[in-house]
């Protein structure tokens, strides 16, 4: 597995286990969330993407509970996690309705909140989870530059900002933020011409992509992107999934791909995207059969 670095000291899987439906497994008990982890570990895949908000607020605690039980896994992982998001559920069922909040207030509460949730003593990266129109960017910044200097956290980025998003909390801010998390697909590729990826990109800065398969839609809608996608995965032996997860790990611009389902047998193949040869005609075949058209 493909070690991407975030800074000197600390790198991730170039696949990621995405926790967001965690919560919602039939099976929530420690064991079998152990069960996913080292089913993870024996693939390579050593870091788990969280967020307060999973789960209705739960699944961080769901993740924890399996830490607790099999302390030895968090020598094993590294933890991603993210907040500023609120909705009318759990810890915040009083709340009016949805919302950011970016204030140095929350941001120190949600990060107290999720180490004692997930059982850990320190997050690997923590993201701003979407911009907020409201943040007062002074305020942001320097509350990130705490949560790192606290020690609690290692890193910061953000998740689902533009560019111009990135660049104002950067502007109030001693640390560098490490990565964006954003929607990267066969279904939702605008990022690759957007400026999306080639700002990361220019900037050596490591690019996480939510819903790789499209919300699954990849796998289950038909038409050209699906066929091209079934030709490469019969070439390969694979599933159509693993071709559309090679895809953007093929990329020069170090996209790790974020990957969650609570089938363990679906789990235990998160790594067949590694077995897919992504050369740039066939890399090309798939982004023309996307577009639905040539490229220009």
């Amino acid at each position: 597995m493909k070690r991407i670095t975030i800074k000197k000291d600390l790198s991730f899987s170039q696949i990621i286990y995405g926790m967001w439906r965690l919560a919602e497994a039939e099976d929530t008990s420690p064991a079998h969330v152990q069960a996913k982890i080292e089913s993870c570990l024996e693939q390579g895949i050593t870091t788990m993407d969280q967020a307060d908000i999973y789960g209705g607020y739960e699944a961080e605690e769901v993740f924890g509970n399996a830490l607790k039980t099999a302390p030895h896994l968090k020598d094993k992982i590294e933890v991603v996690t993210k907040c500023d998001i609120l909705i009318p559920a759990g810890r915040y069922a009083n709340v009016s309705g949805k919302f950011y909040d970016t204030s140095r207030a929350h941001i120190v509460a949600s990060v107290d909140h999720s180490l004692r949730l997930m059982n850990i003593d320190r997050i690997d990266t923590l993201l701003i989870h979407r911009p907020d129109p409201f943040m007062d960017h002074h305020e942001t910044g320097a509350a990130l530059d705490e949560v790192v200097a606290s020690g609690k956290v290692r890193t910061v980025g953000v998740s689902n900002f533009k560019l111009h998003d990135w660049t104002l909390l950067q502007s109030a801010m001693k640390n560098e933020l490490v990565t964006n998390q954003i929607e990267l697909s066969l279904s939702a590729h605008e990022g690759f011409t957007n400026g999306d990826v080639a700002y990361l990109q220019e900037r050596n800065i490591p690019i996480m992509a939510w819903s790789p398969l499209g919300g699954g839609s990849l796998m289950t809608s038909k038409g050209p992107v699906q066929d091209a996608m079934t030709k490469v995965a019969t070439e390969n032996d694979v599933d159509t999934g693993a071709v559309a997860v090679a895809w953007l790990l093929a990329h020069p611009a170090n996209i790790m791909a974020v990957m969650g389902t609570n089938n363990l047998s679906r789990i235990g193949k998160l790594s067949d995207a590694l077995k897919v040869r992504m050369d740039r005609e066939t890399w090309f075949e798939l982004y023309t059969a996307a577009l639905g058209a040539e490229v220009p």
